[in-house]
């Protein structure tokens, strides 16, 4: 006989969702293991003791945790999801005829409270992971990935020259007028900070570009627009910044860098900055962070893997004097040696094909700042050789100059040679790599939904403390089984234990 469900609604007059919510499920779970009443106590001092009462602290963030283990970034419709989900709703602390705070009141929430709350929250789960033997603090993988900021490349202005410059600047000056005009002049101008030499450097390229005979079909470098960070900014979001990543087209982003215990994939560090910096100057900050967190809990950190965009000698030395080991490749134009000069450590000087002497002659301050160790041969030498014109055709005399961070990059390069070297490069991009995969297609980092660098930092830091507790919750939150001499070692203690509570017998005395 066919069956038919005729479904009629009634009023429950017992119900409760503790009784519909398994044992195992995730948000039971997370309810029972996350303690956030801290947040009370810290958001206090945000409000005043007037008006009608905001959302609950512990509520907002138990919303923006419950969005990024959904993959759910827009508020409206996180607030839609939560309110059909039993599971949900028991982790929020509502009933079913109890209505979830307005989305809208999520978005003021989270421009009220300070990047430092979302901080004090990561650093309270990663403590459960370090608890429970999930971290092992000695050897850290640091990677960066651009985040696409909520901001689109057609919204981009030129900024306004600070002094007129040349035909660079004029240009940039005309456009500027055009573009205020289409966009009715209410946006407030930004001003060129760059140097002369960034500037002509970016006009140089520009030209290139304009004059490149190897183009796409379709397209006109003379039409396109070339923008550049030095000369144009989104007045939406002025802190987004145009980057490109190879093979992709260039949009404006955030720069989001990160740390990964290699133990278990736990993230022991999130932040997010502007992405037209270099991955090599957020090293240092990244560092002294995270050796301060493991500090407090109490573990030391040794290694720190890298890839070679983070190669850089003013790191090599820094890591060094912390007494890191750092496991970062150099960058492909670096030469151990040059081919032909020989180096002679002791005397600090080099030596030609024609064995003349290149000594050290002095320092010496190039357009970025770095610091080179100059080295050359003298006028009357080089006049009477016959190598000079394939040698030094334009100057008096061979001129050799290197960095002087030479020898830690000498000392790096070796580590990337060694077998040890070779498996660390294995361990970060097994270890790293897959994390920035899960956060950008599982936990909401695909984008930043919000303005600012600010606020970019706080989506950064909800996306790993997420995923940081869903890998704690994967793990069981329990700690790892004891070795087998720490097992000796506890029943020997319980032993002792027992036998200083057991009394003697007393001796019987046979009669004579």
């Amino acid at each position: 006989m066919q069956g038919k469900k005729n479904y009629t609604e009634k009023l429950f007059l017992s119900f409760q969702l503790s009784d519909r919510v398994r044992e195992d499920n995730l948000y039971r779970r997370l309810r029972e293991t996350l303690d956030l009443s801290f947040l009370y106590k810290d958001t206090k001092e945000l409000y005043g003791r007037t008006g009608n009462p905001s959302i609950d602290p512990v509520v907002f963030f138990k919303l923006l945790i419950t969005g990024y283990l959904e993959n759910i970034t827009s508020d409206r419709k996180l607030v839609e999801h939560c309110s059909m989900r039993m599971d949900v709703l028991y982790f929020l602390g509502y009933d079913l005829d109890e209505e979830l705070p307005w989305h809208s009141t999520i978005s003021r929430t989270r421009q009220l409270y300070p990047a430092s709350l979302f901080e004090k929250l990561f650093n309270k789960v990663f403590v459960l992971c370090v608890d429970s033997g999930m971290v092992s603090g000695h050897t850290q993988a640091v990677d960066s990935a651009p985040i696409k900021a909520n901001a689109s490349m057609e919204s981009v202005v030129p900024k306004m020259p600070a002094t007129p410059m040349d035909d660079h600047l004029k240009k940039v000056s005309e456009e500027n007028g055009k573009t205020t005009k289409k966009h009715g002049g209410n946006v407030s101008p930004a001003h060129i900070s760059a140097p002369a030499h960034e500037l002509k450097r970016v006009e140089k390229h520009h030209q290139n570009l304009r004059e490149s005979p190897v183009r796409l079909v379709g397209a006109s470098h003379k039409k396109a627009r070339l923008l550049s960070n030095k000369t144009h900014y989104n007045p939406h979001d002025p802190d987004a910044r145009i980057s490109v990543k190879p093979g992709k087209a260039r949009k404006l982003n955030y720069h989001c860098s990160m740390a990964v215990d290699t133990a278990e994939g736990v993230i022991s560090h999130i932040q997010a900055d502007f992405a037209d910096g270099r991955d090599s100057q957020y090293l240092t900050d990244i560092s002294l962070k995270v050796q301060g967190r493991l500090r407090k809990n109490e573990l030391i950190m040794t290694d720190i893997l890298a890839d070679a965009g983070y190669s850089n000698g003013a790191n090599y030395h820094f890591l060094e004097q912390r007494k890191l080991t750092g496991w970062i490749p150099v960058f492909g134009k670096y030469k151990p040696e040059i081919e032909g000069f020989p180096y002679n450590k002791e005397k600090d000087e080099y030596s030609c094909p024609m064995d003349r002497p290149l000594p050290f002659k002095g320092f010496s301050t190039n357009r970025n700042g770095s610091v080179l160790k100059n080295y050359w041969a003298a006028p009357k030498d080089c006049k009477a050789c016959p190598m000079k014109p394939q040698c030094a055709p334009k100057t008096k005399s061979k001129k050799i100059a290197r960095t002087i961070y030479d020898e830690q990059y000498l000392r790096a390069y070796a580590r990337q040679h060694s077998e040890k070297g070779k498996r660390m490069k294995n361990l970060r991009q097994s270890t790293v790599e897959p994390v920035f995969g899960s956060l950008t297609q599982f936990y909401g980092l695909r984008k930043i939904g919000v303005l600012g660098k600010a606020g970019a930092q706080k989506v950064m830091l909800m996306a790993a403390i997420a995923f940081n507790l869903k890998k704690y919750l994967k793990k069981g939150g329990k700690k790892p089984s004891i070795g087998i001499f720490e097992a000796i070692m506890d029943a020997f203690q319980g032993c002792l234990t027992i036998c200083r509570h057991i009394r003697p017998r007393p001796v019987l005395q046979m009669a004579p």
